[in-house]
């Protein structure tokens, strides 16, 4: 068990070794702590015990640059039952004639509030020697669908491609201005960003679509990441094995979650674990919810098992939030195993 005195934080330097591939000295936790929906309410306090267990890297968030909340649009795209809309049944942009308003509104992000309230936390990251990861959730699929609506967007990929490319270049050149101020404001170690790519039994489109539609995005900013030096870290729940190929042909260098019983996590690691380092999730939905403490220690060993190389390439999370509902001893056997086995498997290769 890990001791009440806690776990040192991995420094910048090591964070980038498991990342790049050099060596680190354990396996870093990103996102392991991440608590879902419910379980600040049922457990409280408690959850302090974890404490003594560090996130290896330092997450600044800002809300995505494509947000109409952000916008003065001229028309009323919220509505009297927006509140109780879910996200992917609104509609900002209600016809195409909207989009050159839309584009034109988009945020500047040299004037962006947003950034003051990172100001604090990348100076005490800084002295801390902390690897810093920035970003926002939502790129080219989900941040669309806010804007579009899940069904029509599905539509608009084959009734108008040419707006939704339109949309997508004026994404992609607003994203690559974020990008490029947040290296100038606090050059960062990492940007995250999310696009829930796949469902339980494949991709939401097909691989044709995104490799025509998305993908040459995905590819404008990767470049941009890379031209920033900063790592490419992208999370996508479902099954995105037929999308690794362009996903990792647009520059995107750690992926999150490799979800089970959507994605075949032997297959994927011995595919692809030399082309990408995998931020590996272990399953909330039934591993922590319904084995015991010692079947969640298993998944873990087996995850690191699967996905940990010679020279690292791996870091390790829960697949998404862990929500109410969770034993607490699971999360604690969860993390503590992450700590204790992931520092025994790096010793086998020092």
């Amino acid at each position: 068990m890990i001791t009440e005195a806690g776990v040192e934080p991995m420094s910048r330097e090591d964070v980038i070794a498991a990342v790049e591939g050099h060596g680190p000295t354990r396996i870093p936790l990103v996102r392991a702590k991440w608590w879902g929906e419910g379980l600040h309410d049922q457990y409280g306090s408690k959850l302090g015990r974890f404490d003594r267990i560090p996130e290896d890297v330092e997450h600044l968030w800002i809300p995505n640059p494509v947000d109409a909340e952000k916008m003065d649009l001229s028309w009323d795209w919220k509505g009297e039952s927006r509140e109780a809309t879910a996200h992917d049944a609104r509609t900002v942009i209600k016809e195409w004639g909207q989009l050159d308003e839309f584009i034109e509104k988009l945020p500047d992000p040299t004037t962006d509030p947003d950034w003051s309230s990172l100001e604090d936390q990348v100076a005490l990251a800084k002295r801390e020697d902390r690897y810093l990861l920035w970003g926002f959730w939502n790129l080219f699929f989900e941040r669309p669908w806010m804007i579009r609506g899940m069904e029509h967007l599905m539509v608009d990929y084959y009734e108008s491609p040419d707006q939704i490319a339109r949309l997508h270049e004026a994404m992609a050149h607003q994203y690559v201005r974020y990008i490029e101020e947040a290296a100038r404001r606090f050059d960062p170690d990492g940007f995250w960003t999310s696009d829930d790519l796949g469902h339980q039994t494949g991709p939401m489109m097909s691989p044709s679509i995104f490799h025509e539609l998305i993908y040459p995005y995905y590819c404008v900013v990767g470049e941009a990441v890379r031209a920033a030096g900063m790592h490419f870290w992208l999370h996508s729940c479902g099954d995105n094995t037929l999308l690794l190929p362009d996903l990792i042909d647009a520059g995107v260098e750690v992926f999150h979650p490799v979800q089970k019983h959507t994605m075949n996590e032997a297959a994927v690691a011995e595919e692809f674990g030399d082309k990408i380092t995998f931020l590996a999730g272990i399953d909330v939905q039934h591993t922590l919810q319904e084995m015991d403490a010692e079947g969640v220690r298993r998944e873990v060993r087996f995850l690191i098992d699967t996905f940990d190389r010679p020279n690292g390439r791996m870091a390790i999370a829960a697949g998404n939030g862990i929500v109410a509902g969770t034993p607490l001893e699971n999360i604690e056997a969860f993390l503590d195993e992450a700590i204790a086995y992931g520092r025994e498997h790096r010793r086998r290769y020092t």
